[in-house]
């Protein structure tokens, strides 16, 4: 019998098995993993939605043929899940508030830019119809904003992914020496 989850539930364990499985299954060293996390968290704080997985599988391929830098692409390619349609809308405003901010202007419009959002991917417009008011939206009325105000975040989100991730990597390869050790006594 086939066992019924909530949406929370099923979100939760979508997140498991793509952000979390592949990071503690991977075999290569903490510092390759976090590299590959904060790469794709990186990307996935810009308001390139669509675009950013080819973004980072062109950063792996510039990193490893010009700068001889390597890093978990899968991992890289599943933080760029972070901003997806669900979270696409917050984190969008977020960027436009900040850069908003930072230009010195007023920061109001999230009704607008949900509207704008809902109407560009939630409607019966084709494929290139949505991408095309998306991108209208992005150039005439948040473009400068957001592309301003995501700076930040890509600096603040970026370098904490790394940390995290590699303390987290750390303290799980002393659980398994001690786990380890325990059993060979």
């Amino acid at each position: 019998m086939k066992q019924k989850f909530s949406l929370w539930q099923n979100l939760m364990r979508i997140c498991r098995y793509r952000l979390v499985i592949p990071l503690l299954r991977s075999p290569h060293p903490p510092e390759y993993k976090a590299r590959g996390v904060a790469i794709g968290t990186a990307w996935a704080m810009t308001p390139l939605v669509g675009i950013q997985m080819y973004l980072v599988f062109m950063t792996w391929i510039i990193a490893k043929k010009v700068f001889k830098f390597s890093f978990s692409l899968p991992l890289g390619l599943a933080y760029t899940w972070i901003t997806n349609v669900f979270t696409m809308i917050p984190i969008y405003y977020g960027f436009y508030a900040t850069g908003q901010w930072m230009l010195g202007r007023p920061v109001t419009g999230y009704e607008s830019l949900k509207k704008t959002l809902e109407t560009a991917f939630m409607t019966d417009y084709t494929f290139w119809e949505k991408w095309g008011a998306f991108f209208k939206m992005l150039v005439n009325d948040w473009g400068v904003a957001m592309a301003i105000g995501c700076i930040p975040w890509v600096i603040v989100f970026g370098p904490l992914s790394y940390y995290l991730v590699l303390k987290f990597e750390h303290a799980r390869m002393i659980k398994r020496t001690q786990k380890q050790k325990g059993r060979n006594k």
